[in-house]
């Protein structure tokens, strides 16, 4: 269980935190706290139980922005606009020292008309383009601006830039120019949402969860784990895994993807972005012991709370 986190998002709870976080666990990832109070919080926190930190973008709620950076958009501007705007975060969160940031994408999200996306969560009209709006060529060279210019930061802030997939389309799911960058840019991970991977499953006839799992999950540094049940509709989102969960009910095969998980990457942190609230503290320790088990061999027994 080293390799495991908690999110905490909104703020820092202490609630949740002696409850979800595990004397073994490797860290917290933290996004949109309120306030510099809250974010302080946190790095209190993290001094005082000396757990690790990472950020998913952004570190500071800001209500006047949309929360993902636009960095791929086909706007010159607004392109412009979301380095500017991740600058400002990355100075802001010196302080705390984050192991790593974690963006979004491809941002804006890049769809194909052919699908219904009509499930696909967004906050914003913003945050979606089609492939008639950006082609692969103009992907290809946003993308390479954006891993030079994430690489250099992370060197600059000495932290570890790390991309999650969010919808994915053709040109990532078909073509290898992501794999090209992801070797030429070795600092640069990706972190991949099992949810998420699950949901574009239903909903695409030509995407296979399991097959990217299979391809990224070697350059992956991070893994969102939670499930989701989806029969005529998705029900029970960022619901904690659990072994009873079954496929024919319509939840994902977790087991399967984290088998994927153990064998394509060994070293790959596994961050809950679960709501444990939803199930009680006994079988959120079972839920751990699980993964445990399955990436690591270890016995199912429940694990310790850290101390108060």
């Amino acid at each position: 269980m080293k390799r495991f986190m908690i999110g905490q998002y909104g703020g820092f709870d202490y609630g949740k935190f002696h409850r979800d976080f595990k004397a073994e666990f490797y860290g917290i990832e933290a996004c949109s706290f309120p306030s510099d109070e809250a974010c302080q919080t946190l790095i209190d926190a993290a001094q005082k139980y000396g757990f690790h930190t990472g950020v998913h973008y952004p570190l500071r709620a800001n209500p006047a922005r949309l929360r993902d950076a636009l960095f791929l958009s086909p706007d010159d501007y607004v392109r412009s606009e979301a380095f500017q705007q991740i600058q400002e975060e990355l100075d802001y969160m010196v302080r705390l020292q984050p192991d790593y940031v974690l963006f979004h994408y491809p941002k804006p999200v890049i769809l194909d008309p052919q699908l219904d996306w009509s499930s696909w969560r967004f906050a914003d009209r913003k945050e979606y383009i089609y492939e008639n709006d950006l082609s692969l060529n103009e992907l290809i060279q946003h993308s390479k601006v954006l891993f030079d210019w994430l690489s250099r930061k992370g060197r600059e802030y000495r932290f570890q830039p790390i991309l999650e997939f969010d919808g994915l389309n053709s040109y990532i799911c078909q073509h290898n120019f992501l794999e090209q960058l992801l070797l030429a840019y070795p600092d640069i991970k990706l972190c991949l949402d099992t949810g998420r991977l699950y949901q574009q499953d239903k909903l695409d006839p030509n995407f296979n969860a399991r097959a990217l799992l299979r391809k990224y999950t070697k350059y992956a540094a991070l893994i969102h784990l939670s499930n989701v049940q989806i029969n005529e509709t998705i029900q029970h989102g960022h619901y904690p895994v659990l072994p009873e969960l079954s496929t024919g009910e319509g939840w994902a095969p977790i087991e399967d993807y984290l088998t994927i998980i153990r064998e394509e990457n060994s070293e790959v942190k596994i961050m809950f972005e679960h709501r444990s609230d939803l199930i009680s503290a006994q079988d959120l320790d079972r839920c751990y012991a699980w993964v445990d088990h399955i990436l690591n061999g270890v016995p199912e027994n429940p694990p310790a709370s850290p101390p108060r």
